[in-house]
């Protein structure tokens, strides 16, 4: 019984929680590797790293902490969707 209906059951299937997880995501990562949207959509736009236009900290200074940050923040946001997965 999930919000009053019985038929209603969340995240029946596990592999088609897999299959929306690689797609949503795997599309989020392609989107972020190549820098831009497909079909040109928003290309006067900033960069999608952050250091640009929004560091109010002035974490980006140095090339080097701004590269290290970088990579913690995707190892971050993998772990986080790993984790959500072995949530559901």
């Amino acid at each position: 019984d999930y919000l009053g209906q019985p038929g209603l059951v969340h995240a029946q299937s596990l592999l088609a929680i897999l299959a929306c997880q690689v797609v949503l995501m795997g599309g989020a990562e392609a989107y972020r590797s190549a820098g831009r949207a497909p079909g040109g959509f928003g290309e006067d736009l900033d960069n999608l790293h952050p250091g640009d236009a929004f560091d109010p900290l002035g974490l980006a200074d140095d090339p080097d902490t701004f590269a290290e940050l970088k990579v913690k923040e995707i190892k971050n946001g993998r772990l986080a969707m790993f984790s959500m997965f072995g949530y559901y």
